[in-house]
């Protein structure tokens, strides 16, 4: 193996967080909205402001786990032209003005449509990290597998409540950076409470070995990341920003995601919750 295929830019984040006694932050952005313009700023602004590792996802017709929120926001950008190479130039643009690690979340359809290793070759281009892939399944992943080892690149599978033990051990065994672990059975959208099942399903990802599990979906507030951060690696969100650069732009994203980073420490956590 080359070292482009054992380094993992997630990991790497991840473990810098870590290192400082804390979670790390995953904020997630739709690619082109409002214009590909702010969706750069904007990703620039979460990294300047607390974020380690940051998705940018392509805007999708028919999403399947989309709440309003985000289906709005992507609805807007394809309404506007989108297309899927810009998401290249998204990345590139962070890349080059930070040091965060950056992921592209993504249906499967584009990736195939594009071909699988021309999107894979583009992305390490432009300083991409890796993919996350909501709909696709390591049992159907070979061609994504391949090209992900060629081009050094992290592959983020999802795992839920109702994964298997199987089903877990296999998607933990596969998943390179991290393991993204769907907290709820449902669709994204910020809540008032973050799930009971959100923290049994990364003990169960732990329990398979997964070294970096990072939560997602319904995380809006620093309290909501105080929670999760006493028990996975990371935090993620995204419909709280989504809506913050709806309604105030970009600075609006760097507020929130400064506030958000105060509820990252695992410092003065009791020993249960640590």
């Amino acid at each position: 193996m080359t070292t482009a295929q054992t380094t993992s830019k997630s990991a790497a984040a991840i473990d810098k967080a870590r290192a400082e006694g804390r979670a790390a932050l995953i904020g997630y952005l739709p690619a082109g909205y409002p214009s590909v313009e702010e969706t750069i700023a904007a990703g620039i602004a979460l990294a300047e402001n607390g974020a380690d590792l940051i998705e940018i996802g392509i805007p999708y017709s028919d999403p399947v786990m989309d709440g309003q929120v985000i289906q709005a926001a992507t609805t807007e950008a394809l309404a506007k032209g989108f297309s899927v190479s810009q998401v290249f130039d998204v990345v590139q643009g962070i890349t080059s003005r930070t040091d965060a690690a950056v992921l592209v979340m993504t249906y499967w359809n584009p990736v195939v449509r594009m071909g699988v290793d021309e999107f894979s070759r583009r992305l390490a281009e432009a300083g991409g990290a890796g993919l996350i892939t909501p709909d696709l399944i390591p049992d159907e992943a070979a061609e994504w597998m391949e090209a992900s080892d060629k081009y050094g690149l992290d592959r983020v599978f999802l795992v839920a409540p109702s994964s298997t033990t199987e089903r877990m051990q296999r998607t933990v065994d596969a998943s390179r950076g991290f393991v993204y672990a769907v907290s709820i059975m449902g669709v994204t959208g910020a809540r008032t409470s973050v799930s009971t099942a959100a923290k049994d399903v990364v003990a169960a990802a732990h329990a398979a070995g997964a070294e970096r599990v990072c939560v997602g979906l319904g995380v809006s507030n620093a309290g909501q990341v105080r929670e999760i951060a006493g028990y996975a690696e990371g935090v993620i969100v995204g419909t709280a920003l989504v809506a913050a650069i709806r309604d105030g732009g970009v600075d609006a994203v760097a507020a929130l995601t400064k506030d958000l980073s105060t509820g990252l420490s695992r410092t003065g956590l009791t020993e249960e919750e640590a």
